[in-house]
């Protein structure tokens, strides 16, 4: 076989190859008195919120300082990489803009958790 219809026959072949779908998450979480904003990345936005309503004995992280567990707002991404631009966006955010956000899509500013 030549070594350009080699070269034809690969390229007429179809690949097997199986692109994986993966799901990421920004979230912004709250506490009761909605005071405090916490915003964060993450795979799996059940497990995480579960994590940060149930953080290790004697923690220090800010979440769990500030007792921000109270899910109020998350957007869904397929990469990871626009999925921490997104976060990091939001971190430079002020306030207003934050709460201005949240009501977009939670004008109550409702509990989450239950929901997802």
């Amino acid at each position: 076989m030549s070594i350009s219809s080699e070269a034809s026959r690969r390229r007429a072949k179809p690949r097997n190859l199986t692109i994986m779908t993966k799901n990421y998450y920004i979230y912004i979480l709250t506490n009761k008195a909605k005071t405090v904003l916490y915003i964060g990345v993450t795979n799996n936005l059940k497990r995480r919120i579960h994590e940060h309503q149930n953080p290790k004995e004697n923690s220090t992280s800010f979440s769990s300082r500030y007792n921000t567990f109270h899910l109020v707002y998350y957007e869904h991404f397929f990469s990871i990489l626009k999925a921490i631009q997104r976060e990091k966006q939001l971190k430079r955010w002020s306030r207003i803009k934050k709460e201005n956000l949240i009501a977009t899509k939670n004008p109550e500013w409702n509990f989450l958790n239950d929901t997802i």
